[in-house]
């Protein structure tokens, strides 16, 4: 019996592949059975990366170095893809930065560089993604989000605001592709477990782990299973959506 959600023989990119969470996107990606461009600006955590995903699941994965703050190389992103992967089926907008500070003490730079990052570097890949997508009348975009982009949170007004922009534009190129069998739809997580939040004391991840019904936050495989998914041809009549991985703590429409 055919098992669902296959990707067998599909090709993705995925930004950030080699973070947290992004390297769970990618697992998940490899699992079912896809072969991957990873991407990210440290070449010897992509490479080591790599070799640990060919080890465990085959498919001869690659990885493609690119500092999504320099809009030249974000621009040459999805042509390498397609050079060395031969297509691409799947693209997954991972990657982000933050640059915290309350409004009032924000400087241009931090605003910059997280819009630069967050907002136009997905911009761009998205544009250069529909291209090939629309010739082979086939494509999947995903974007990951975040839950502050539809809830707003203090000290990040430039984070909110890229994140609230993916999901805007997201929405906007679904209903430019959608008719050529290319959906575009958004991920959003929660509070989901890192290496950065397990060094947080345990009273802040109590705090934390409060404000969430199930009591506990996410991990990188649950954002996986959702992009997984999204990216399959089962998922092939939802576009414009965001699904929200947050263990129940904002239940958004």
């Amino acid at each position: 019996m055919e098992k669902l959600f296959d990707l067998t023989g599909m090709t993705a990119l995925v930004t950030g592949a080699s973070g947290g969470i992004g390297s769970e996107i990618a697992r998940a990606l490899a699992r079912q059975g896809a072969r991957l461009a990873l991407s990210g600006s440290n070449p010897a955590k992509l490479r080591a990366f790599r070799d640990e995903l060919n080890d465990q699941f085959g498919h001869d994965h690659v990885e493609v170095t690119c500092d999504l703050s320099n809009p030249e190389q974000v621009e040459e992103l999805v042509p390498a893809t397609i050079d060395t992967l031969g297509r691409i089926d799947i693209l997954v907008n991972n990657a982000g930065i933050t640059r915290d500070n309350l409004a009032m003490r924000m400087k241009d730079e931090e605003w910059d560089q997280v819009i630069r990052v967050n907002l136009e570097s997905t911009f761009r890949l998205m544009r250069a993604a529909a291209r090939p997508m629309m010739k082979a009348r086939f494509g999947r975009i995903v974007n990951i989000t975040s839950i502050v982009g539809a809830t707003g949170n203090p000290g990040q007004m430039n984070y909110c605001a890229a994140k609230g922009g993916v999901t805007a534009m997201s929405k906007s190129l679904a209903q430019e592709l959608a008719s050529r069998g290319i959906t575009v739809n958004c991920v959003a997580p929660g509070f989901i477990r890192t290496a950065m939040t397990d060094v947080l004391p345990d009273a802040q991840k109590d705090a934390l782990n409060a404000k969430i019904p199930m009591g506990r936050m996410g991990e990188g495989a649950d954002i996986g299973a959702a992009v997984a998914y999204l990216a399959s041809k089962e998922a092939g009549y939802i576009t414009g959506q965001t699904l929200h991985v947050n263990g129940g703590m904002a239940m958004l429409g």
